[in-house]
């Protein structure tokens, strides 16, 4: 079976890693999904089947680094005030939505991860495994333990 050329690749998942991304924290997902295309383009990859494995392992590091160096940013100036949201984001996003979202943004960076990876992306835990550079026994425990918080966190926020 051939290997899609680059174009097919991109156009095949360029949306999903954008999506990673984003799910991951980014604040410019599309700019990381696109440096992630631009360093696989560089580079000569051992194995053809290895690309996108390659891509998404690039996209959580990208996303990891831009944490960083952003929270080293805001270390040195004020947070600026919270953005105001339009009546249609308001009336699209539910409340159970927000505090879903809100409690997973609360995970540890690898919790997070792991449970984006699982379950937005469906990822299995040898996919996940290669994208966050661990084992697959440490996705579960990751995903293991991201799930016990979230389920104590949303739970508390019911009462």
């Amino acid at each position: 079976m051939t290997q899609p050329s680059f174009a097919e690749l991109f156009a095949a998942h360029y949306h999903s890693l954008v999506r990673l991304a984003g799910l991951l924290g980014a604040d410019d997902p599309e700019d990381i999904a696109q440096e992630a295309f631009s360093r696989l383009h560089t580079r000569r990859l051992r194995d053809d089947g290895a690309a996108l494995s390659y891509l998404r392992a690039t996209v959580c590091n990208l996303t990891r680094n831009r944490l960083r160096h952003l929270r080293l940013v805001r270390l040195r100036r004020p947070d600026p005030p919270d953005p105001a949201h339009s009546s249609e984001h308001i009336v699209l996003v539910s409340e159970k939505h927000r505090e879903l979202l809100s409690a997973v943004d609360r995970l540890p960076r690898r919790q997070r991860e792991a449970l984006v990876l699982r379950y937005w992306l469906d990822l299995s835990e040898r996919e996940i495994a290669d994208a966050m550079g661990v084992t697959p026994g440490s996705v579960k425990t990751h995903t293991s333990r991201a799930l016990a918080t979230l389920g104590k966190a949303l739970k508390e926020e019911d009462r």
